[in-house]
């Protein structure tokens, strides 16, 4: 499952980057169906990253890798705050 999401992401990097930002596969929980990304650059200061960006990265992910019931966007890997969304 981790190889496909990351594909799928990696599928997704040239828009995200030609726009000035990144993405990156934290962690995936296969029990749980939690995926934590990490968006950057542009991303990370951007609020539509947090909502339409991410409910939209979720959705093609969550087309291509059903087990996947949320992603979780985690800007910053050392801070506690994460921004989930249900698929």
């Amino acid at each position: 499952m981790e190889a496909e999401i990351v594909d799928v992401i990696a599928g997704l990097r040239p828009a995200i980057e030609g726009d000035g930002g990144a993405i990156e596969v934290r962690s995936v929980d296969e029990t749980t169906g939690v995926v934590r990304v990490a968006l950057t650059g542009s991303c990370s200061g951007c609020s539509t990253s947090s909502g339409t960006l991410l409910a939209g990265v979720a959705r093609i992910v969550r087309d291509h890798v059903p087990q996947v019931l949320t992603l979780v966007n985690v800007a910053d890997p050392t801070e506690p705050s994460e921004t989930p969304v249900g698929l």
